[in-house]
């Protein structure tokens, strides 16, 4: 009876280890642009001190991914370009190049891009989807309640021209993702409207910040709203 209840135990166990992992496809990681200095430098809490801080906590998630799905587990990065390519004047660095070689170093298939018309494309027919499911998607960038911005405060004072509205969910093909992908928005707010516009587009639950999100140097980045919390 006790070999019974262990063997019962131990199949158990297997079992949640199995639900526990990812499901196969590609892992999608959005990265946003920086501010820059000419907008923020007067502000009390001015933004994106570091050129780096989406690119960094970016990097951290997927050394994290590269230990966990293996070396030849697909990762594209989709960065907005145009937000690095701006800041690096005043960085007096070729941030493309930095990226680049994040590329590199971990074997990624790296896309720039302008719009967020882009990223929707990418989600739909960046890969035969038929074939090639999204296991996995995170974004890292500022947001508000129901937007990722691409470029806030870089081409205007506090605001955007290049975003991706919860409005504009609709026409991400449900059937890109895997069954059980994992979606994550690592930028604040989105967990208080659309994580829930995303979960009616897509079937996928996003988890999503209530309140602001920090970005960190080396770590991943945390909530820092008083009775903020991750949703989905």
């Amino acid at each position: 009876m006790k070999r019974f209840l262990l063997i019962c135990s131990l199949s158990v166990l297997a079992l949640g280890s199995e639900a526990a992992s990812p499901p196969s496809g590609e892992w999608v990681i959005v990265v946003g642009g920086p501010s820059l200095y000419q907008w923020e430098h007067y502000k009390a809490y001015p933004h994106d001190h570091w050129w780096a801080n989406f690119v960094r906590a970016a990097r951290i998630r997927t050394e994290q991914l590269r230990t966990q799905l293996g070396p030849d587990a697909k990762i594209t990065w989709l960065v907005y370009k145009q937000g690095y390519l701006d800041r690096a004047p005043q960085e007096h660095q070729d941030l493309i190049g930095l990226i680049n070689s994040v590329r590199d170093k971990f074997n990624l298939n790296l896309v720039y891009f302008h719009a967020g018309s882009e990223v929707i494309n990418y989600l739909n027919s960046g890969q035969p989807r038929d074939q090639t499911k999204i296991a996995g998607f995170e974004y890292f960038g500022h947001s508000n309640r129901a937007c990722f911005m691409f470029d806030y405060s870089s081409n205007i004072d506090s605001a955007c021209k290049s975003w991706l509205h919860e409005s504009e969910l609709t026409k991400i093909d449900r059937r890109d993702f895997a069954r059980g992908a994992y979606v994550k928005s690592w930028g604040c707010h989105t967990g208080e409207s659309m994580s829930k516009k995303w979960y009616r587009a897509t079937g996928t639950h996003m988890i999503g910040a209530i309140g602001k999100t920090q970005f960190m140097m080396e770590e991943l980045p945390i909530l820092i709203s008083e009775g903020g919390k991750w949703v989905n």
